[in-house]
């Protein structure tokens, strides 16, 4: 029994002690939490929903109603201006639609990624995902590095070269579609685009023809949609994967994660054996990947082969996803705006005209088009926002703004008054040559060096795409096309029938 009264005096006191310990960290970080609000919060910004979450409850508000979050940020800077401020916990992110402090800030290489953000891309889920690839790596030397070797695959002599596959795509696609009309049926063309671009991608980057069209079996468009989705809620929620509930959906990303990233191990497999048994290999994404990692004596440890997965992952997912969406939007647009569609017609038709195969040099002539695309990404940027890291303190429109994390949405900028005229008016004369250009308010593929490595590919294939179909819906005006916008990963139609 004394032995007894002893162990319950000890667990009474230790009991005591942890509730202190608590209390004082609970009133440290409470203290804490107050020192970064009264840091702050000189810069304008909308009302906090608590003091602790900050504007948490808002965010999570709108992303259940399935609002595009991005309208909120526009909504906060026609109100708070082209600073301000949003707190969560001891965190605070400033908004900047500023055209100064985006051009200082995006053209520097001295502001990383935001840790926060990019780190949770590492993993999905516990499931090594982007891990340092190219979008990720948030070391500038190690990036750097990347770029140099990754340059020689999107140039636009490399571009060239891909003419025939583009050419070959884009007929297969236009053969699907003339299917469903002869028989009269609906589709999705979004699922339809998301199977052409993912073929192109993996034929012109990695040298395998997947035939998406055809093979509708093939686990790779769902695959690449889990990990998007996963994505989104691996960000957002970091408790997610902890709701009992929720374990299904979390097992089927690590799936989907596994799936892409075993399949990269064999396409890498494959093409170091071509190598090192001196047969002639394309110098394509693959084989600069193989590249990336080679210390010169072609062998690899562990690390080296996670890291050409990294950036096969992030290739085959990122160039898929945001080039398929930027098709998908304008396809969109052009339905809605038939003298719009007729006028890029008639180009294509005078440029173009019976031709089978189109060149790179043709492109080039389809000033309109350019003007169409460079419209449909003003309003629908599909990668709409970035983040930095700003350590030291700098002035924005007049303001003080103390070190942290600055973010940027082209979304936002390209949809305010002040940039463009009537800016939910589609209009592709605002891209005209002779009309004013934007100044660091338009930045769909981000800015600076860490600007989108494939901006010349979403630029070409969307072109080459385009124009066998502007063709045939031109001559069918009864087809129709519905896609409202909704917010993942990126800027995505979540429906688009075309009957």
């Amino acid at each position: 029994m004394a032995v007894f009264s002893l162990i319950f005096g000890w667990a009474c006191h230790a009991l005591w002690y942890l509730f202190f310990i608590v209390l004082i960290a609970f009133l440290g970080y409470s203290l804490y939490i107050k020192h970064i609000h009264m840091k702050y919060d000189h810069i304008p910004g909308p009302p906090r929903d608590s003091f602790f979450f900050g504007h948490t409850s808002t965010f999570l508000r709108e992303m259940k109603a399935e609002r595009v979050i991005h309208e909120k940020f526009l909504e906060w800077a026609e109100t708070y201006g082209p600073v301000y401020r949003l707190n969560g916990l001891h965190h605070v992110i400033l908004v900047v639609s500023c055209p100064e402090a985006t051009k200082e800030i995006l053209m520097s290489p001295k502001y990383p990624k935001d840790k926060f953000l990019y780190k949770r891309l590492f993993h999905l889920f516990g499931q090594r995902f982007l891990g340092n690839g190219m979008v990720t790596a948030r070391n500038h030397e190690q990036w750097y590095k990347q770029r140099r070797i990754m340059d020689p695959a999107f140039s636009s002599l490399y571009l060239r070269g891909l003419m025939g596959t583009f050419n070959e795509r884009a007929e297969r696609l236009m053969d699907k579609l003339a299917d469903f009309a002869d028989c009269k049926k609906e589709t999705c063309m979004l699922h339809l685009v998301n199977c052409v671009t993912l073929d192109v991608i993996a034929k012109v980057a990695f040298g395998v023809d997947l035939d998406l069209l055809k093979h509708t079996d093939s686990p790779f468009p769902k695959a690449i949609e889990v990990c998007l989705e996963g994505m989104v809620y691996h960000v957002r929620d970091v408790f997610f994967q902890l709701i009992p509930k929720n374990w299904p959906f979390v097992n089927e990303v690590r799936q989907a994660c596994k799936l892409l990233r075993d399949t990269g191990y064999r396409w890498i497999q494959a093409r170091k054996t071509a190598i090192q048994n001196g047969e002639e290999v394309p110098k394509d994404i693959l084989t600069q990947i193989i590249k990336s990692a080679d210390k010169g004596d072609n062998r690899y440890n562990t690390n080296d082969e996670e890291f050409m997965l990294d950036n096969f992952v992030t290739f085959f997912i990122a160039g898929q996803e945001t080039t398929a969406n930027q098709l998908a939007f304008c396809i969109m647009e052009l339905g809605r705006h038939p003298d719009i569609l007729e006028k890029a017609r008639k180009e294509v038709d005078d440029v173009i005209g019976m031709k089978q195969e189109i060149s790179y040099d043709d492109l080039g002539k389809l000033v309109y088009l350019s003007q169409v695309l460079k419209e449909t990404l003003r309003l629908y940027p599909t990668a709409p926002g970035t983040s930095r890291e700003v350590h030291e303190d700098m002035v924005i429109n007049g303001i003080h703004i103390p070190g942290g994390v600055t973010c940027f949405s082209s979304y936002v900028t390209s949809r305010m008054d002040k940039f463009f005229k009537d800016p939910l008016t589609f209009d592709p004369d605002r891209f005209h040559l002779d009309a004013p250009k934007p100044y660091y308010c338009y930045y769909p593929f981000a800015l600076g060096p860490r600007s989108c490595l494939g901006q010349n590919f979403a630029q070409v294939f969307p072109h080459r795409l385009r124009e066998p179909f502007l063709l045939r819906l031109a001559t069918r005006p009864q087809q129709t096309l519905h896609i409202c916008s909704q917010w993942g990963a990126v800027l995505a139609p979540c429906y688009s029938p075309f009957t």
